[in-house]
C-alpha cells in the first residue's frame, strides 16, 4: 500500500481501536444507582416533606359553596405538592354539577390553590311544576337554587339525566351567546315552525333568530336594533339574516316580513342596517 492511500477499515493511525464492554460490576452499579434515584424520588414525592397543608379554594359560590370547598380541602390534604391527583379532586365535587372544571396550582412545598370554574345558569327548565336551572351547554344544575329572573325554557316532560338534548339544548345554547344586558331582559325562549328560535323579552318585542347559525352575530344585530329609536314600540325584531335585521309588528303593521325579505312591509315594519351606530337605549 502506498503512503497516503486508504487505510484498512477499523484502523486509526495504523492501530486498531478496541471498544471495551462495561463489566458486570459496572452494570450492576449503574442499575443500583438508577433504582436508588427512582426510589428516592418516589419516597420524596409521597413524603410529609411535601405534604399539602395549605389549601385555598377560589371561585365557589352559591348555596353549595361551603360543601364544595370542604370536599376539595379533604381530598387535597391526602396528596402532596409533587403528586396532585386531579381525578380525585374531580371525584370529590362530582355530586355538584355546578362545577364545570378545576384549575389547580401548587406552591411548593406545602401549598395548593384550586380554582373552581362553575357552570353559569342561563335559563330555567320548567315542566310539571318543577324548575331546574340549566347552563349554556345544557347541563342541568339540580343542586343549585334557581334564580327567578332567569329566562324560561318550557317543557312538557321533565328532563331526565344530567343534560338537555334536542331543541331544548339548542335553546340553552342560544341563551349562552346572549349579551349579559339582554339576558336579564329575556322572559322565555322557544323553537317553533314559524320563526325558528324565538326569544320573548320581558315588556318588549320578540326576537326571531331562525336557525341556530351565527348566533353571536344575530345577538349583536338584535342589540343594535333595540338601541335604535326607530324600533320603539315594535312587536318583533327579525335577525334571521343578521346583515339585514328588521323591526316591526307595531300597532299599524299588517304582517311581519318573511325571513330574508328585503322589501317594504308598510308603516309597521322597518329594515335597519346592522352596521349602524346604535342610539342610546
Amino acid at each position: 500500500m502506498t503512503a497516503g492511500g486508504p487505510r484498512a477499515p477499523g484502523r486509526h493511525g495504523g492501530r486498531a481501536i478496541a471498544l471495551r464492554t462495561p463489566g458486570p460490576r459496572v452494570l450492576i452499579a449503574a442499575l443500583l444507582l438508577t433504582a436508588a434515584l427512582v426510589g428516592g424520588w418516589l419516597w420524596v414525592r409521597d413524603s410529609s416533606l411535601v405534604a399539602v397543608r395549605r389549601v385555598r379554594v377560589a371561585g365557589a359560590s352559591g348555596p353549595d359553596a361551603a360543601q364544595i370547598r370542604a370536599a376539595l380541602r379533604t381530598a387535597a390534604r391526602n396528596m402532596t405538592t409533587l403528586d396532585v391527583r386531579r381525578d380525585q379532586l374531580r371525584t370529590a365535587v362530582a355530586p355538584y354539577p355546578v362545577v364545570k372544571r378545576l384549575d389547580v396550582q401548587t406552591q411548593f412545598p406545602h401549598g395548593l390553590t384550586i380554582g373552581v370554574v362553575e357552570q353559569v345558569p342561563v335559563a330555567l327548565v320548567t315542566a310539571g311544576g318543577r324548575r331546574i336551572a340549566v347552563s349554556g351547554d345544557g347541563t342541568l344544575l339540580h343542586d343549585g337554587t334557581p334564580a327567578s329572573a332567569l329566562p324560561i325554557i318550557p317543557l312538557r316532560i321533565a328532563p331526565g339525566g344530567t343534560h338537555l338534548s334536542g331543541y331544548p339544548l339548542t335553546e340553552a345554547q342560544l341563551l349562552a351567546d346572549a349579551p349579559y344586558q339582554l339576558l336579564a331582559r329575556v322572559g322565555a325562549v322557544a323553537d317553533g315552525p314559524a320563526h325558528g328560535l324565538t326569544v320573548q323579552l320581558r315588556n318588549g318585542p320578540s326576537i326571531y333568530f331562525g336557525d341556530p347559525d351565527r348566533l353571536a352575530g344575530k345577538w349583536t344585530a338584535a342589540t343594535a336594533v333595540l338601541a335604535d329609536p326607530g324600533s320603539a314600540g315594535a312587536a318583533y325584531v327579525d335577525v334571521t339574516d343578521p346583515s339585514r335585521p328588521a323591526a316591526g309588528g307595531g300597532p299599524d303593521s299588517r304582517s311581519p316580513p318573511a325571513p330574508g325579505d328585503t322589501g317594504p312591509r308598510g308603516s309597521g315594519s322597518a329594515r335597519l342596517a346592522a352596521g349602524a351606530t346604535p342610539a342610546a337605549g
